[in-house]
């Protein structure tokens, strides 16, 4: 019964961000609900983090394809730092996009949108991926204890979790999100076992450290995997094969 609890108060968490993103017209278009929503500002925030020593520190980013990181995204490629972004669903045997600043023909803003980097970039194995030193998740709420609340499909999870299986995500690995102030949540966030917290918090006016025990799955947790999810996820079957 947990788990079911759980993913209730998730839900909750999302849905008090949602309205209050929309009550306060802090989205841009589409709406906020159901989404990564495009917050306001969301270019402020890639400013912020590209003055870290984090950031300069970084050669290969992980992050997700929603609209409001689109400014990391565009930024790295810019700074010719090498971006992975994983497939939609993970539903293609080579699971990520390599956007390689040094194989871009386009304008690195192009490159960076959903639509460009599947003609930009080209699709790679999990074992083609190098480690990586700074992953940029998209979240829908987050606490300053470094939870965070994604959009609830669990494939941010998944794909931590396969990059830490394959040792491409480790502990030097930084984990960042970008967000609106109105999406962080004074309190608690539900957390279950294959949940990962962050390390930085960026907003449109304040880059937040988080302090304390970082929270990461060593791998993949396979009792909190659905057969069906086994059967759409070519990598996961895979290595599902080779344990049996």
């Amino acid at each position: 019964m947990a788990p079911a609890r759980s993913s209730t108060d998730k839900q909750a968490a999302r849905e008090h961000v949602w309205s209050l993103l929309e009550r306060e017209h802090a989205s841009r278009f589409p709406s906020a609900e159901g989404r990564i929503a495009n917050f306001a500002r969301a270019e402020r925030p890639a400013e912020f983090l590209a003055s870290l020593p984090e950031w300069r520190a970084a050669g290969v980013l992980k992050c997700n394809p929603d609209a409001p990181q689109l400014p990391v995204r565009s930024r790295s490629l810019a700074e010719g730092k090498t971006v992975y972004m994983a497939v939609p669903r993970l539903r293609d045997a080579k699971p990520f996009i390599e956007l390689d600043p040094a194989r871009i023909q386009v304008p690195p803003r192009r490159a960076a949108s959903i639509r460009g980097s599947a003609s930009a970039g080209r699709s790679v194995r999990i074992d083609e991926v190098p480690h990586v030193d700074l992953v940029v998740c998209g979240s829908v709420a987050v606490n300053r204890l470094g939870a965070r609340v994604g959009k609830g499909g669990g494939y941010s999870d998944l794909e931590f979790a396969l990059l830490t299986e394959a040792g491409r995500i480790d502990a030097r690995t930084v984990i960042a999100t970008t967000a609106h102030p109105l999406q962080i949540i004074e309190g608690a966030l539900p957390e279950t076992g294959h949940d990962f917290r962050l390390d930085l918090i960026v907003t449109p006016d304040r880059v937040i450290r988080v302090r304390g025990r970082r929270r990461r799955p060593r791998g993949i947790d396979w009792s909190e995997l659905s057969p069906a999810l086994l059967e759409e996820v070519p990598l996961l079957r895979e290595i599902a094969s080779r344990r049996t």
